[in-house]
C-alpha cells in the first residue's frame, strides 16, 4: 500500500518547507543530499515538524496546499497541535 505524505521540514535557518511524497524516507535522503527541491538546497539540516498520511494522493496534495497558503503563525499553530497529538499517543 502506498502512503501520501504530507510533510514539513525545518531547515537550518529555521525556514519551513512543505512536501508531498509517496515515499517519505527517499524524499527525505533526497533533500539531505541536496537533491530536493530548490527551496531546499543548502538549507539543510533539516528537523522534521510535521507528518501526516493520508489515503489518496489527491487528499494529500490538498492538504499540502492548505498548509503552503497558511502564514507562519499558522504553521506554527498546526506544529504545536501535531506535537501535542504524537505527545498523548
Amino acid at each position: 500500500m502506498v502512503e501520501h505524505v504530507v510533510y514539513m521540514l525545518q531547515c537550518k535557518d529555521q525556514s519551513l518547507y512543505t512536501g508531498y511524497t509517496n515515499n517519505f524516507e527517499r524524499r527525505l535522503r533526497m533533500h539531505e543530499e541536496g537533491k530536493g527541491a530548490k527551496y531546499t538546497r543548502g538549507r539543510g539540516p533539516f528537523t522534521l515538524k510535521y507528518y501526516e498520511v493520508f489515503s489518496t494522493k489527491e487528499e494529500a496534495m490538498q492538504a499540502e496546499y492548505r498548509i503552503k497558503r497558511l502564514s507562519r503563525s499558522g504553521k506554527e499553530e498546526l506544529i504545536a497541535s501535531y506535537k501535542e497529538r504524537m505527545e498523548s499517543i
